[in-house]
């Protein structure tokens, strides 16, 4: 898409962004809370159950030698796969069967999950079916997609799929970078995700969800079977809204599979594989805790920063980010909980074996848990009635009722740049170059206090700049930044430095600008601007479905200068 035919405006947050993406009008963003929809939700079309077998059998393709798979350890009967189900030899055989059934054709809008994260074995065979039988321009609508991916870009090249709307890690979104899709990528944070597809923005044709237990309802779950992974919760707006669903599972057990966090009520069609994913690859480089002492250091200085102003009381509730800073300040935080003896209510998830443990040890109530980040956290959901499923509906949908992402006292996330203005960038790197998704990071904002720790200097480039390269979240919503040369607080929040002397903390309260000086004087100077082409290759949204900044092209030349997510 060149440059000419991208319309841009300048948004409330002076940032330029197109007003037409993918041939859709957009709004740009108005400023946080300015802009409120007017119309209703969107539905899916009304299905009939005369369509359906009255067994409620609806498994129609299962690899030749599956074994059935496994509940807890229990073998099922491979005579659990109906005679009628179509036997394939392949996964790709296996789905092309129930993309036939599903009507697939050119064009259209093919949703999935990530719950598997880099340990994913669905996204490439769906999409290689597809090139199988001859489909062409189809729109990919992951929640995200990783460096497991990257064999899909021979089928973006060929033209099976003509672009990607979700949040692109690694290749993929190197490949968006250097300008060689054909649509522009959108980057939506999980809440945006479900607000897009609620509020009619996106139409899910097809969904392709990956269940590690499904009975042939179709009713699904993440937390039993060889492939457990967790929650489903990402998955549960393409169940509600797509025109078909399809669910693919391992390990296909006798109806009623409970619990079920997807409902076979909203599936199509189950589809059985041998494999749909490595659970042990939902750990990845981005959700172990840093080794790292100056990270260290700066976890446990937002852990006493926390703990300092009084955020830390009996009944609180935090967030802590999966990055290895956010992993230590979860265990620093633990420490000082145990020490007074303050018991949190809640703890929000992303769940880790920290969060884990202190469920477990009762420094919490409960885990509200939207995504589980390590096997621990998948065998605690199974286990635990106190450790809760939840989806971006509940927890982050800025476009419904209220969201109880308001009620987490504070979250801790990360960032790969910030300015001086405290808007904050998780999405490109300090190239420019975008290889990392928004997540739940954006709608974690609406926290009362958002502290970012994160450290003055990557690969020898300032993370404090003068303005973020990519605009994801606005300062107004971001409190702290805590880095190893000191905190920086936002002056809208005099409350917090009031309290912290009103505290007596000696923890190392600085402006950002005095942070940012000191850095650059450090590494000779601020670091020099991304060499951005002309073209637009993608667009970033707000929680509210507005656009609040564009992704430039740019020269991929060898690996990434900065580091990300850590």
């Amino acid at each position: 898409m060149s440059k000419s035919s991208v319309q841009l405006v300048k948004n409330a947050a002076g940032r330029m962004v197109p007003t037409i993406v993918n041939g859709q009008e957009q709004v740009p963003f108005k400023g946080v809370g300015q802009y409120t929809p007017t119309a209703r939700k969107a539905a899916p079309p009304v299905r009939s159950s005369n369509d359906f077998p009255r067994d409620g059998n609806k498994v129609v393709a299962a690899m030749v030698g599956s074994q059935g798979s496994r509940d807890q350890g229990i073998e099922v009967p491979r005579a659990l796969v109906p005679a009628r189900a179509a036997s394939c030899s392949t996964a790709v055989e296996a789905l092309k069967v129930a993309l036939k059934n599903a009507g697939i054709r050119d064009g259209m809008r093919i949703s999935s999950h990530h719950h598997f994260r880099n340990g994913d074995k669905i996204g490439v065979p769906l999409f290689q079916a597809a090139a199988e039988l001859g489909v062409k321009d189809l729109i990919w609508f992951p929640s995200a997609c990783f460096p497991c991916h990257a064999p899909l870009i021979p089928l973006i090249e060929s033209g099976v799929i003509h672009h990607i709307e979700g949040s692109m890690n690694g290749p993929l979104g190197d490949y968006c970078s250097a300008g060689k899709m054909r649509g522009l990528g959108v980057l939506r944070s999980h809440g945006g995700r479900w607000q897009a597809v609620q509020d009619g923005e996106i139409h899910i044709d097809i969904a392709v969800l990956a269940a590690p237990t499904c009975d042939p309802f179709g009713n699904s779950n993440g937390v039993n079977g060889p492939s457990a992974c967790g929650g489903l919760g990402f998955g549960l707006v393409d169940s509600l809204y797509a025109d078909h669903t399809i669910m693919v599972t391992d390990n296909l057990v006798p109806f009623p599979c409970v619990p079920w966090q997807i409902q076979g009520n909203n599936v199509d069609q189950v589809v059985v594989l041998d494999v749909i994913g490595d659970p042990a690859k939902i750990v990845s480089g981005t959700t172990e805790l840093t080794k790292s002492p100056d990270r260290l250091m700066i976890a446990e200085m937002a852990a006493q920063f926390v703990r300092d102003v009084g955020i830390m009381r009996d009944g609180f509730s935090f967030q802590a980010g999966a990055g290895g800073t956010a992993l230590g300040f979860a265990i620093y935080l633990r420490d000082y909980m145990r020490e007074r003896k303050i018991k949190a209510r809640f703890i929000r998830g992303g769940s880790t074996k920290y969060l884990v443990e202190m469920l477990e040890e009762g420094l919490t109530d409960y885990i509200l848990d939207g995504q589980t980040f390590d096997l621990h956290g998948v065998r605690s959901m199974r286990d635990n009635p106190r450790h809760v499923m939840t989806s971006p509906f509940t927890s982050y949908n800025w476009h419904g009722k209220g969201h109880f992402a308001t009620f987490v006292d504070a979250a801790v996330l990360g960032a790969t740049d910030v300015d001086v203005n405290f808007n904050a960038n998780v999405v490109t790197h300090s190239d420019g170059r975008l290889l990392h998704g928004i997540g739940g990071w954006q709608n974690c904002l609406a926290s009362p206090c958002v502290i970012l720790p994160i450290p003055s200097v990557r690969d020898r480039i300032p993370v404090i700049v003068d303005n973020v390269t990519t605009l994801v979240g606005p300062g107004e919503l971001i409190d702290v930044i805590v880095t190893e040369r000191g905190i920086a607080i936002n002056p809208r929040r005099q409350d917090l430095i009031t309290a912290i002397k009103e505290s007596g903390s000696k923890l190392p309260i600085r402006t950002i600008q005095e942070i940012k000086k000191e850095v650059d004087d450090m590494c000779g100077g601020p670091p020099a601007p991304p060499q951005f082409g002309e073209k637009i290759v993608a667009a970033v949204k707000w929680v509210d479905g507005t656009v609040i900044d564009s992704v430039r092209e740019v020269e991929i030349k060898g690996p990434a200068t900065s580091g990300g997510g850590e």
